[in-house]
């Protein structure tokens, strides 16, 4: 048995590596933002649907979004209600209800309708950074 081993595959792989890492770095967070903005759309489309009777056109204005940074590698959105906004305080109140109102669950229905469009994303973003061939 030989000892030899090739390295070359190897330090292809990591230039490689080396070079797609920055570049998934940038897209992830466009993926996040496009994600935010798509939960952003349908929690107000949401809203508008459920709540005419009780909040009225005010309150889905209110709903956006916020993207930080926390590391090199890890985006989040916070979305939600601006509670400075007009009727923006109804906001807890219309998402989980109280003893008089049931909930409406706007927001959780645009996460859940989100959730596997982002991870196909995200998804792809790997792909792509691995796929070196």
């Amino acid at each position: 048995m030989n000892g030899h081993f090739d390295m070359a595959d190897v330090r292809r792989l990591e230039r490689h590596l080396a070079r797609s890492i920055p570049r998934i770095r940038r897209d992830a967070r466009g993926v996040v933002m496009r994600g935010a903005v798509n939960v952003k759309k349908d929690w107000r489309a949401n809203a508008r649907a459920t709540g005419r009777k009780h909040a009225g056109r005010l309150y889905p204005r209110t709903v956006g979004f916020d993207i930080a940074r926390y590391g090199p590698d890890i985006w989040a959105a916070t979305i939600g209600p601006d509670k400075a906004g007009v009727q923006g305080p109804l906001g807890a109140i219309l998402e989980y209800g109280s003893v008089k109102n049931p909930p409406h669950n706007d927001g959780g229905r645009a996460l859940a309708a989100e959730a596997p469009r982002f991870a196909a994303q995200m998804e792809l973003l790997a792909a792509r950074g691995l796929a070196w061939w």
